[in-house]
């Protein structure tokens, strides 16, 4: 919760504050994300105007994860930047939109409580919109093999003989019957006469 006490209400009163708080839980997505109690950095810029406290800020935080390619674990320095209105509990009705029915619009809109605003949830929606949803090691990582999950990166030469899928069977089929004519193939004359 942040104190808007010192702004005041008068229409274009200005405060700047920087603040480190430590990150809360699930600050991310499956892949990357910030570590619970990690340091993120706030700087803000609380703006007083008619209906409310208009808070313009940047957050700064590392992030950890792995790379969805090769899955070697990565961190990052995130920066991001929000915008938010937070409104009077008691402002004038003329100065609130016109209610349109749409109890969504309605949950979007927060309120300060008496003189305090809670950033939790606009800091979250930032963050997590800011997040790269594919997050790579390095743009050219070649990820992992796809037949025996081998490290790409590791042996670059690696390769299998590729077999399209469709012939897969006749390939095992193949192989078999050519063990199979190894076994009963004919023996030459030259063997005859080396076993006796």
């Amino acid at each position: 919760m942040f104190d808007t006490r010192e702004l005041g209400r008068r229409p274009g009163a200005l405060k700047r504050l920087s603040r480190s708080v430590p990150a809360p839980k699930d600050l991310g997505i499956e892949v990357i994300g910030v570590r619970e109690g990690a340091t993120v950095e706030l700087d803000l810029r609380l703006e007083s105007v008619m209906e409310g406290v208009l808070v313009t800020g940047t957050a700064r935080a590392p992030l950890t994860g792995e790379c969805v390619r090769c899955l070697e674990p990565l961190e990052r320095e995130l920066e991001a930047d929000f915008q938010e209105m937070y409104s009077y509990p008691d402002a004038d009705d003329r100065s609130r939109p016109a209610d349109t029915g749409d109890d969504a619009e309605e949950e979007d809109t927060f309120f300060l409580e008496g003189d305090l605003f809670d950033l939790e949830p606009v800091l979250r929606d930032a963050v997590v919109l800011a997040l790269p949803l594919q997050p790579v090691c390095r743009e050219d990582c070649p990820g992992l093999c796809a037949e025996c999950g081998a490290r790409l990166e590791d042996d670059p030469d690696h390769h299998h003989d590729a077999v399209d899928i469709r012939w897969a069977a006749l390939q095992g089929l193949a192989e078999a019957t050519s063990d199979g004519e190894k076994d009963n193939a004919p023996r030459s004359r030259g063997d005859d006469s080396q076993e006796k």
